[in-house]
C-alpha cells in the first residue's frame, strides 16, 4: 500500500481559538462562501464528535460528486481536528481513505497558522496524480481563506 501526504500551511492575522471555532460550523460556512466546491455538508450519523460520520456533496468545480467521512478526533484545547474519508467518488477507486489533520496553531503576532496534512491512502500502487493533488491543495486553501473572511465579517459569531 502507497501513502502520499500533502501538506498546507496558511498563516492567519485571526487568533487559533476564533479560527477553531469558525471551522466548527465548516458544515454551515462552506457551502455559503464557497458553493461551486460544497452543495451541502449533511450529518448522516452522531452529534459532530468522534465517530459522527458525514456526506459531502460536492460543486461543479470539483471532478468529484460525493465523499462520506467519519470524525476521528476533536481537541478544542489544542485547536485540532482528524477526520477521514472513507466512501466517495473522491476516492477515485484507488485509494483506501483519506485522512485530514487540521492544526491551528497560535503564532507570536497573536494570529495563528492553518495547518493540514492530508493522506492520501492508496489500494495499490496506483495513486493520484499530482494535477489532482494541486488542485485539491487549491481547493482547500482557497476554503480556508473563504471561511476565515466570513469570520472576520462576521465577529458577533465568533
Amino acid at each position: 500500500m502507497t501513502s502520499i501526504t500533502t501538506e498546507i500551511e496558511i498563516p492567519s492575522s485571526f487568533p487559533a481559538d476564533k479560527v477553531f471555532k469558525v471551522f466548527s460550523d465548516f458544515d454551515t460556512i462552506a457551502p455559503k462562501v464557497n458553493p461551486e466546491v460544497f452543495k451541502s455538508i449533511e450529518t448522516i450519523e452522531g452529534n459532530g464528535g468522534v465517530g459522527t460520520i458525514k456526506v459531502f456533496t460536492f460543486g461543479d468545480a470539483v471532478p468529484f460528486t460525493s465523499g462520506k467521512y467519519k470524525v476521528d478526533a476533536v481537541d478544542p484545547s489544542s485547536f485540532s481536528y482528524t477526520y477521514s474519508f472513507f466512501e466517495g467518488d473522491n476516492l477515485m477507486g484507488i485509494l483506501d481513505s483519506i485522512k485530514n489533520q487540521i492544526k491551528i496553531l497560535p503564532s507570536a503576532d497573536g494570529g495563528s497558522i492553518f495547518k493540514q496534512t492530508i493522506v492520501y491512502n492508496c489500494k495499490g500502487n496506483e495513486k493520484p496524480t499530482e494535477d489532482i493533488l494541486k488542485v485539491e491543495k487549491e481547493i482547500y486553501e482557497k476554503t480556508f481563506k473563504a471561511i476565515e473572511a466570513y469570520g472576520i465579517a462576521h465577529p458577533e459569531n465568533y
